[in-house]
């Protein structure tokens, strides 16, 4: 992926740049007081003569109890130190970040924090109309550290809202030679990544908690909450948009406490995320705690963990999701592989009750394909389902693929993925895998089983809604990401999803994620782009 080499910046302009800020892009932001003792004075040491100037360029800016807050522009960028946002500071009013000219970047030191955030078991009382981030077509953020994250907290939004032919971008400030110092260039775990606590249904929390208004899940990786009782919530929409190199941890709670790419926590149905390229993250790609938010064309391309993780009762639906695990080149040489599961399919977190069952999504059009390595990661297999903890979904037009196997498996259950395996169905699906199953006898016998499936081959489990296994050497793919879909090999035919809800699923008559037959259309230029990208890193 050879972002940083399309944002260089001549050495004259970078020595001009760094000696304006002694080297280090610690800029102060101005702070215009609006109070009677006003002090107007503005800090434009970092600013350079060339084609832009100032006043051609406005840098983010809020209102704050000091005045107005503004990004500094150094002659390209617009630079925000930890005086302008960090872990300390919580932006509570609106903020927009538009599209810089000669692909200038916003540059961030520390975490974007967008909203109050609070404990409503300690008196806090979430917003019901807190602030909203925008993000206009063609921005593009970047962060510098693993504390570098965004978080949009309950009440607040974030509106980032790109165009096929402008997408945003939040990315590691190291895709850009002028602020990798050290020649190292981009990897996972460069940043935060994103973080959304919205007001919806999480099993975290008990009935009264939520009839309480007292709801308030600490979320993983940094100190904020989310829980509520509206599944209906909005927490604003992310379209058209890339997230690479982010997640990293652990944060607070140790081992398995880290941040995603995209964390949707309790997000309600009333955001979209929609044409959303994620790659190379350290944790999950998305990871989504409770809620009933829905994704749409959305790849995951050589993520460490989870390209997508649902848990806590997540009832919302999903459609064209493709994933991709390979691998990398890290930054002491070595070729490491990526990816665990492409989906670790969680139904309960906390505790189910009358009001939040397990998590049991509708989702449709999917393609992972995945490797026989183990992920640099923790040595885990790459996998493309892991079943756990008494999930359950309704899965339509899936494709499987994986063509060497001598060490790892498409499908995977816990014993507690097992409790709700009749309530998991693959309709129209296909699998070519050289190994399909990790059980040792491929039998439902744990003995946390529904007894229905007691002695069930795990075969007939899949094949019993429509779906086929076939040999992993078919043709399946062609330009190794689209579904072949004259393909003879392939003996079933794709569900035309007419049973679900027309509001959100498109009728798609193809199994997988993407089809050969669609090349003209905004979602297979997505795909090929972002697996080229992924190809180049």
């Amino acid at each position: 992926m050879e972002i940083k080499n399309t944002f260089k910046i001549s050495a004259l302009f970078l020595a001009m740049a760094l000696a304006g800020c002694g080297g280090d892009i610690n800029v102060t932001p101005t702070v215009n007081d609006n109070s009677t003792s006003t002090d107007n004075s503005v800090n434009n040491s970092n600013n350079t003569t060339g084609t832009t100037t100032e006043e051609d360029v406005v840098c983010a800016s809020y209102e704050s109890d000091a005045g107005t807050v503004e990004g500094t522009f150094d002659g390209l960028d617009c630079l925000y130190n930890d005086s302008f946002a960090s872990k300390s500071i919580s932006i509570t009013s609106n903020i927009t970040f538009a599209e810089l000219p000669n692909e200038g970047v916003h540059f961030f030191e520390d975490a974007l924090q967008i909203g109050e955030d609070g404990d409503t078991t300690a008196g806090f009382s979430v917003p019901s109309a807190g602030p909203t981030m925008t993000v206009q077509p063609g921005a593009t953020l970047a962060f510098n550290s693993g504390e570098a994250i965004i978080r949009i907290a309950r009440g607040a939004k974030i509106q980032a809202v790109g165009t096929a032919a402008k997408p945003i971008t939040f990315t590691s400030a190291l895709a850009y030679d002028r602020f990798d110092d050290e020649g190292q260039g981009p990897l996972y775990a460069d940043w935060g990544g994103i973080i959304i606590n919205g007001n919806g249904v999480t099993d975290q929390c008990t009935d009264a908690e939520r009839a309480a208004a007292t709801c308030n899940v600490p979320s993983e990786g940094i100190t904020s909450y989310f829980g509520g009782n509206d599944n209906a919530d909005s927490s604003g929409n992310i379209k058209w948009t890339k997230i690479w190199y982010a997640g990293s941890g652990p944060k607070v709670g140790g081992e398995g406490d880290d941040l995603n790419s995209l964390t949707l926590n309790a997000v309600g149905s009333g955001s979209e995320f929609d044409y959303i390229h994620i790659h190379q993250g350290f944790d999950d790609g998305i990871e989504i705690f409770g809620g009933a938010t829905t994704l749409k064309h959305v790849v995951v391309t050589d993520t460490q963990d989870d390209s997508f993780d649902f848990d806590a009762g997540w009832q919302g639906a999903a459609q064209f999701l493709f994933i991709k695990h390979g691998t990398v080149t890290t930054r002491d040489g070595a070729t490491v592989f990526m990816g665990n599961g492409g989906f670790e399919s969680d139904g309960v977190k906390g505790s189910s009750s009358a009001e939040v069952a397990p998590s049991n999504p509708t989702i449709a059009n999917v393609t992972v394909i995945t490797t026989d390595g183990l992920s640099v990661r923790d040595g885990d297999a790459s996998t493309a389902f892991k079943f756990d903890d008494s999930f359950n979904a309704a899965l339509y037009n899936v494709l499987l693929v994986k063509e060497v196997a001598t060490q790892t498996h498409c499908i995977s259950f816990s014993s507690d993925g097992e409790i709700g395996a009749d309530n998991i169905t693959f309709n129209n699906s296909v699998m070519a895998c050289d190994s399909e199953f990790s059980d040792a006898d491929g039998t439902f016998n744990s003995g946390k089983e529904p007894a229905a499936l007691t002695g069930t081959l795990m075969t007939d489990w899949f094949d019993a809604a429509g779906s086929e296994r076939i040999s992993a050497s078919a043709s399946v793919l062609s330009n190794g990401f689209a579904t072949a879909t004259a393909s003879t090999d392939v003996t079933v035919t794709a569900n035309d999803l007419s049973t679900l809800d027309s509001s959100f699923f498109d009728s798609a008559a193809y199994i997988g994620a993407v089809s050969d037959q669609d090349t003209s259309s905004n979602w297979y230029s997505w795909v090929e782009t972002a697996v080229a990208a992924a190809e180049q890193d």
